[in-house]
Parts: C-alpha cells; structure tokens; sequence
C-alpha cells in the first residue's frame, strides 16, 4: 500500500472523470478490481511457489522454460520493463508539473518541460548514493504522502454533498460501444492507480512465511487501496462539481489536466490554505516518482546480473556501490517520457506490460500446473481455472478498447524486443535452453 498511493489520485481524477462524462466514470475502479483481484491470486501463487527476488522475470522464465522460452520471456519482460517503468515514473512528473502551474498560473508550455527536467535531474541526483543514506529521504516523503491522502478525506467527508457528487449526466448508463471505449478508458486509470499490489513479489525470499504473507499482502492491498481511492474521489466530487473540470463532449482533456486537489481545498479554505496544500502535493509526487525510479532501477540492475538481459547494465558504481548505469538509464528515459500527454503516458505504460508480464503470467501458471506438479505450492489459486480466464479476459478487455496507435506502439515494441533478444543472444553466445 505504501508503494500503490502515490500520486496517483491527485492527477487521475480529472482523467477518469473525462473517460465517460461523469461520475458514472467510477465503475472503471470496479471493473479494475474485478481484474486486479483475479490477477492478484496468480501473481499469490507464483510468489507463494518461487519466492526470490526478480518477480515477474523469474516466473516467466520458469514457466515457459520447458518449452525453450524460458530465457526469451524474461528478456522480453526487462526490454518491456524499460518502456513501461519510466512511463510510469513520468506519470509523476506531469503530476508535479500539473501542480507546479496552481502556484504559477503564467508558467508556459516549456516553463512546464523545464520543471519537468529540473525535477528529473534531482530525482537522479539524490538517488545516485548509497541506499543507507535513501532511508531517511524515503520515510519523510512517504510521511507526507499519508497525511496529504488523510486531509483530502476528511476535509471532504466533513463538506460532502451528495446531490453534487452523485450529478449523473442524462443516459449515463446507456450501453453502447462508446460506453465499453469509456469504461475501458476509466478501468485504464483504475488500474494504473492500483499498480504496485505485487510489488511484495519482487522481495519475496526476504518475506517470512511467503505462502500466506504473500496472498494476504497483495488482496489486502488492493481492497484498501481500492477503498482509499473511492473516499478520496467522492470526498472531492462531493465538493468541486465534476463539470467544472471535465471537459464538454468532443473536447480533449487540458494536458497537464486541471490541479483539481487545490481547486478543492481553495473552495473550502481559500487560496492560502490551497497554496500550502499544493506544497504537499508536489512533496507526495516527488516521493511518488523517488520512490519508483530507486526500485525500478534495481529490477534492471537485477535481471542483468542474473544473466537475462544485457551485461552492461549489471554494473555498480567504483566507490558507492550502486546500478548507477541502470539509474541513469531508467532515469533520463522517463524524463523523456514526461513531454507526452498524461493519458497517453498511461495507456501505453499498461498496454506495454499486458501482452508480456499479465498476459505472460496467466500462462507460466497454467504451465508450471501441467509441466510441474510437483512444484510445492503453499498457495494455490481458487477456483482453478476460474481465476486466470476472468483476468485473461480482462486484460484483452483493456488492450482492446484503447487507441489503435497505442496498440501499434505496444505490438512495435514487442517486436523490438524480439529483435534485441536475437542480438543479445548472439553478443553472449547464450548455449541452446534445456526444454527440461
């Protein structure tokens, strides 16, 4: 949970909003529960069964390495992993600059990519230490991301209007196909607001008792968050007017979207109250984006030192004993990142990681089940099958109802990845994988 509220729900509400007119938008949470808690019993079982660290590349190459796949799969997952983790970071960094523009209303377009890279270098520049000094730094941005999160809550439950919150457009619940384009375009930023639920997979060989401390982590997170998430919104819609912010039909979403937590404590508390508020935003999306790029740089760093993906990047620093190559990799591609529309950062980050890390692991699991049944299992997933086909289902769902260039963009990059795979195996001279 700590790693999941980030600044997500500060800079998505105004996007998913605009997703389908309305506060109807809200079912895109539902629908991203009804995906992710499916998906978080698969992502149980692989963590409970092979609890290492490396998560997902471990259990791709494990899953699919009797069928001589093995080691393509986790190198597609690392070469997928660039594109989508400094997507995500750069998430925060629009959300930084969105807020930024509250407190300096006349900042233009390249004052905003200025911001942008200011803060990007920073991020780089504190994380190129040692971790023993990064705890300190850690704990207090995470301290002021709880009490950000806290104040909009109350604030909101104190001032909330039902009869503003729950405004619901005429037909707004009219199936149609433009309805499943919006609800998947709102199930898109629900789940971009959950990510982070497995993150507890990525340490698992220093979680005690992984069998049930990894299912109960993952579940728990999501519903809390889920909760979290839905107060929050309510507490803010039930203040500032949702058409306020959501753009007429027809119209685009104003890039970066509107500082809509600001907005709502001026209306309640004045423009100095907002101003300082703001402050503990841009605090909470610094923390956000701190966070990601110290445990995002370390996957790479992880996987290339375990021998999936390119040698270079196993590198530590002479003297401070740190990835500084996957740091400065990881970080300088996500402040490129942060110049696209904060929509598009979002489809595309997920988009990217369907087709290879959720898809992928639906089917490493049903693959180790037929291929290693003797594979000790301290958590199984219920229902078997059941649980894999409702979240196949949903990530195609997902996939499918976004823009066809996002979908290019991630059938491009797939291909990509195939192509640096066959030049990486050719620069190590990597022997024939065991189908066994």
């Amino acid at each position: 949970m700590t790693n999941m509220i980030g600044v997500g729900p500060f800079i998505t509400i105004p996007a998913l909003m605009a997703a389908m007119g309305g506060p109807q938008a809200m079912l895109g949470w539902l629908v991203a529960v009804m995906i992710t808690v499916p998906d978080a019993m698969i992502w149980s079982e692989l963590g409970a069964a092979m609890p290492g660290s490396g998560g997902t590349y471990v259990y791709l190459r494990e899953g699919f390495r009797r069928l001589g796949l093995g080691r393509l799969m986790a190198f597609l997952f690392v070469w997928q992993f660039i594109l989508s983790g400094p997507l995500e970071i750069a998430s925060g960094y629009i959300g930084f600059a969105q807020y930024t523009k509250y407190l300096w209303p006349e900042l233009g377009p390249w004052g905003t990519r200025a911001i942008i890279g200011a803060v990007g270098l920073l991020n780089i520049l504190l994380l190129y230490r040692q971790i023993k000094s990064i705890g300190t730094i850690t704990v207090s941005l995470w301290v002021g991301t709880l009490l950000t999160t806290f104040t909009v809550i109350v604030s909101g439950a104190i001032h909330f209007d039902a009869e503003r919150a729950f405004d619901f457009p005429p037909n707004a619940f009219e199936f149609s196909f433009g309805f499943l384009l919006g609800l998947g375009a709102a199930t898109r930023v629900g789940v971009y607001d959950y990510l982070g639920y497995y993150d507890v997979c990525y340490i698992g060989e220093e979680v005690r008792n992984p069998g049930k401390t990894i299912p109960r982590s993952i579940v728990i997170s999501i519903v809390g968050v889920a909760l979290i998430y839905f107060t929050m919104n309510l507490s803010i819609i039930g203040v500032v007017p949702w058409r306020e912010f959501v753009p007429p039909p027809g119209a685009e979403l104003p890039d970066p979207p509107p500082p809509i937590v600001s907005w709502f404590m001026q209306r309640l508390y004045g423009g100095g109250v907002a101003n300082v508020f703001t402050l503990m935003v841009l605090w909470t999306a610094f923390g956000s984006v701190f966070a990601l790029l110290l445990g995002y740089s370390r996957i790479l760093y992880a996987a290339a030192r375990d021998g999936c993906f390119f040698r270079v990047f196993a590198g530590l620093h002479p003297r401070k004993n740190f990835p500084h190559r996957a740091l400065v990799l990881v970080g300088v591609v996500a402040i490129l990142c942060s110049f696209l529309p904060l929509l598009t950062v979002i489809d595309a980050l997920l988009v990217t990681r369907i087709v290879v890390q959720f898809i992928g692991q639906i089917a490493a699991v049903m693959l180790l089940r037929r291929h290693a049944p003797q594979l000790h299992r301290p958590y199984r997933i219920w229902f078997y099958p059941l649980p894999c086909l409702l979240a196949l289902v949903g990530w195609i769902f997902i996939f499918v109802t976004t823009k066809p260039f996002l979908i290019g963009y991630a059938i491009l990059s797939l291909a990509l990845g195939l192509g640096a795979y066959w030049l990486w195996s050719r620069w190590v001279r990597q022997p024939a994988e065991p189908a066994a």
